[in-house]
């Protein structure tokens, strides 16, 4: 399947997660730090630091980071300045059958995954067929590993896509970013790509009625002469509003772990972590810490 990047960000609409990977990846470098892709549409099992034992899969480009946000932070590196205008996506049968491959894998070694995770080289929600494609999940789960759980990790920005909105609904954990409340401190950490409105995301994820769990990157640093820090008294308390409004069902907090792009970025102290953990769950809600 081939699909135009950007006009894929503008019609279609759409961090991975930090795990330990155990699988061959693709690594890129950049001027200031080494960065790496995923080089399968399904890979792992790899040890996740919020999930357990998780089997990945990969819809985007095997080769080519495709994302509506360009993250600081990403461990995949920036997006690519200059791109063809076509990138090779797999088709939805193509992840079916190397998704049902690898499950009669792990199910002939009797080793299943805890979950299956939606991650990969950008925001998965980008592709075309992105609710066919969590369908065919949930049958192959139920067929091969019923006690696993699907997760997709996204960026929230293809939220107001109905077929998105909806496939997320049917999964057992979506896992969706709100790195702050403040669309300038989101301009810059996440560098969201077209047309962004971080009131109309929040209004998004408080349509889904409790049903999703907010991922927040907290960072120091900077970038652009601009001090990055979301961790702030007030940016932590703004953040905590949203989080009464949206009223997810969980909170994951963590910080960077991996290489990044920027070599500016520092990680946030285990410590400062569980004291923004305490006063979520004074706000009411469950919270993991992963520093």
């Amino acid at each position: 399947m081939y699909v135009p990047l950007w006009l894929n960000f503008k019609n279609h609409n759409r961090h991975i997660e930090h795990i330990r990977i155990q699988q061959p990846i693709f690594a890129t470098q950049n001027k200031n730090m080494s960065t790496f892709l995923f080089d399968k549409i399904v890979f792992g099992p790899v040890k996740s630091r919020r999930l357990g034992v998780s089997l990945g899969i990969n819809l985007l480009p095997t080769n080519l980071k495709i994302c509506s946000f360009d993250c600081i932070y990403c461990e995949c590196g920036w997006n690519q300045k200059k791109q063809a205008d076509s990138h090779s996506l797999p088709s939805k049968t193509e992840v079916k059958e190397k998704l049902a491959e690898k499950l009669s894998e792990m199910q002939e070694t009797g080793v299943l995954p805890d979950v299956i995770t939606f991650a990969g080289n950008g925001e998965p929600t980008l592709h075309p067929d992105f609710a066919g494609i969590i369908d065919d999940t949930l049958e192959l789960r139920d067929r091969f590993a019923p006690k696993a759980r699907i997760a997709v990790l996204s960026n929230s920005s293809m939220i107001h896509k109905k077929p998105v909105f909806d496939a997320l609904l049917k999964v057992d954990d979506n896992i969706l970013k709100l790195d702050s409340a403040f669309e300038e401190t989101v301009q810059l950490l996440d560098c969201p790509k077209g047309d962004f409105n971080l009131q109309k995301i929040v209004e998004q994820l408080i349509a889904f009625n409790g049903n999703v769990t907010i991922q927040t990157m907290f960072v120091k640093g900077s970038f652009k002469d601009k001090t990055v820090d979301n961790t702030t008294e007030t940016e932590v308390n703004a953040w905590i509003e949203l989080l009464r409004k949206i009223k997810p069902r969980s909170v994951m907090i963590y910080t960077i772990d991996r290489d990044t792009p920027l070599d500016t970025l520092q990680k946030v102290p285990v410590e400062e972590l569980n004291a923004i953990a305490r006063k979520v769950k004074t706000a009411g809600f469950p919270v993991q810490v992963s520093g």
